[in-house]
């Protein structure tokens, strides 16, 4: 049977903080990628329909968000 602890407010407003703080880190380590590759990735994808890139690109994203969502939950 699940429990009501995660309505108690400060169970519920650390789960938005690490979840706002997730994204964050997720959103900075995903432009930072953009910035450091030799290419706009946008145009590349969208413009020259560069699917072997959006799959890197794809990858790359799941990477992250698994070691963003690993290190948060510790």
């Amino acid at each position: 049977m699940i429990g009501i602890d995660w309505l108690k407010p400060e169970v519920f407003f650390g789960s938005i903080l690490y979840a706002l703080i997730g994204v964050g880190i997720y959103w900075i380590s995903f432009v930072l990628i953009d910035k450091l590759s030799p290419y706009k990735l946008w145009e590349e994808i969208v413009d020259k329909k560069n699917v072997a890139l959006a799959i890197v690109v794809g990858a790359t994203a799941i990477s992250i968000g698994q070691i963003v969502a690993a290190a948060i939950h510790g």
